[in-house]
């Protein structure tokens, strides 16, 4: 479903789709389209190639790097990028650690983290998650102690996305563990090439390893590098995870240049004019296909509404759940077209394991950023006012 765009941003779409066909590389592309594995350098790759050519960060400042884009345009962007078969940008830095420091960050955090976060010089990671503090993570308890101008960090992180690449993290620590729950909690960047920072890669039954255990031993931070008020982080970390949220919510959206259709007609054929002979199998993808415009019409009232300045912070979450469940949906209709052939876990047949591959790192989708239950709770409390909950 495609927004009503005037001439303006018919010709801005145009511009973008000839861009990207001139400057995705080939094998980047292809990673895409495979669901394989992406390096470090392959992610940095792509980021430094949109840096130079003004578009990694559209929505920040202009003075700071920004494009000046409109809502709508930036939409196009993400959109177009999508069909292209280009590569995520990876978003802790420029989109999640940047949205923090321009709102809470001091000028002297601004100068010293953003232009290498822009320019792709750091490669940043997220410290949220803990044993036991998942969906309640106001619970966790990694402690930050303070020693004259520094703190003194211990504790553990889990499903820390790409921490074995990073070089900086953004952290959630107890700072006042006398505090409420979600007081005493501070928001603090620091270097992972600290002494006493490891990490161990989680190994996922998918056989790849994005995520990781994160460990402090007695790591000392620079008290400068705390953003926003000492122990008023959990106001930080709840602006942050309106972004988070959003920005997981677009995997619900079309995948890589192609409908589900003609995915599902690649594995199991289809006659000459296209139509899939079973009848079930056709049923599920008209569903589909019907729930996915649903979720392209929500993205363009939340793009409407955000040009009104009336977007409802909880939107995110309606968005991340249903953008979430419906890729868990797309993969489980891939699989079930592709039959025995897509259980395949190495062969031409299962795409040399891309797809079992991809079917399986969905699960977690609904996992990351909030699970869906605790993104229909605040639905069901922020946005609709059901009583009780």
């Amino acid at each position: 479903m495609d927004l009503d765009y005037s001439p303006d941003e018919l010709a801005f779409r145009d511009e973008v789709r000839a861009w990207l066909r001139a400057n995705l590389p080939g094998d980047l592309r292809r990673k895409v389209e495979t669901h394989d594995d992406m390096s470090r350098e392959d992610l940095l790759r792509w980021h430094r190639i949109l840096a130079k050519k003004g578009w990694i960060a559209p929505w920040w400042p202009k003075e700071a790097g920004g494009t000046g884009w409109s809502v709508v345009q930036r939409y196009i962007f993400e959109e177009e990028c999508g069909y292209a078969g280009a590569p995520p940008i990876i978003p802790f830095g420029v989109t999640m650690c940047a949205a923090v420091l321009f709102r809470f960050g001091t000028p002297e955090q601004q100068k010293r983290f953003l232009p290498p976060m822009y320019a792709g010089d750091v490669f940043w990671c997220q410290g949220y998650s803990e044993p036991g503090s998942g969906s309640d993570l106001a619970s966790l308890k990694t402690r930050a102690v303070r020693e004259g101008d520094h703190y003194v960090v211990n504790g553990q992180k889990t499903w820390t996305t790409l921490a074995h690449y990073a070089d900086w993290i953004f952290c959630l620590v107890r700072t006042d563990p006398t505090a409420k729950k979600h007081d005493g909690i501070s928001f603090i960047l620091f270097d992972m090439t600290s002494r006493g920072v490891s990490t161990k890669p989680i190994l996922l039954i998918s056989g790849y390893s994005p995520f990781c255990e994160t460990f402090f031993d007695n790591v000392r931070v620079p008290k400068s590098h705390v953003v926003g008020q000492v122990n008023r982080g959990w106001d930080v970390a709840k602006y942050l995870l309106q972004h988070e949220r959003a920005m997981i919510s677009g995997m619900g959206e079309r995948g890589v240049g192609r409908p589900l259709g003609q995915i599902a007609a690649d594995s199991i054929g289809a006659d000459e004019q296209g139509r899939l002979e079973d009848p079930v199998l056709r049923s599920q993808i008209a569903s589909f296909e019907v729930d996915e415009a649903a979720l392209a019409a929500a993205a363009e009232r939340m793009v409407d509404l955000a040009k009104a300045g009336q977007a409802h912070p909880a939107f995110s979450s309606a968005m991340k759940y249903y953008g979430t469940e419906l890729n868990k949906r797309r993969y489980e209709i891939l699989m079930s077209a592709g039959g025995i052939d897509a259980l395949e876990w190495e062969s031409d047949r299962s795409r040399g394991g891309a797809r079992p591959r991809a079917w399986l790192r969905t699960k977690a989708n609904s996992i990351e950023g909030g699970t869906s239950e605790v993104m229909l709770g605040i639905v069901a409390k922020r946005i609709l006012d059901l009583p009780g909950a």
